[in-house]
């Protein structure tokens, strides 16, 4: 039987070792990589991008924040744009406030009656 000579299995350790680091130094450097393209400020407006897209939850948020900012806005032109008393463009900011939280936290149900409504005179003209 041979002997194994405690230097040759102490040289293949090291060789297993050094196999063992250039794997890992390969694995780090491609995680670095991606890190790196996914941090440029073009992909992350992609991901964001993308983000806002495919979430249902930030489009009805998003569709209820839009519907109540026009509504404020149209009370705030249908009441008043440019009062000439400071009482009075105290209150139309008021009314466009109270409108714009109404119309942001009922979105649902106004895009429901505005859909059937719509609904209801393209019915009314087609017969």
């Amino acid at each position: 039987m041979k002997m194994i000579n405690e230097t040759d299995s102490l040289n293949e350790l090291i060789l297993l070792q050094e196999k063992k680091h250039d794997t890992e130094l390969a694995l780090l450097r491609n995680q670095f990589d991606l890190t790196y393209e996914s941090l440029k400020p073009v992909n992350l407006i992609k991901s964001l991008f993308h983000e806002v897209t495919t979430s249902p939850e930030i489009k009805n948020d998003l569709v209820g924040n839009t519907l109540g900012l026009g509504a404020g806005f149209l009370s705030k032109k249908i009441f008043g744009d440019n009062p000439q008393s400071p009482v009075k463009k105290v209150l139309g900011t008021m009314l466009q406030f109270a409108v714009t939280n109404v119309a942001a936290k009922h979105s649902d149900s106004i895009k429901n009656i505005g859909s059937n409504l719509l609904n209801h005179f393209f019915h009314k003209n087609k017969s």
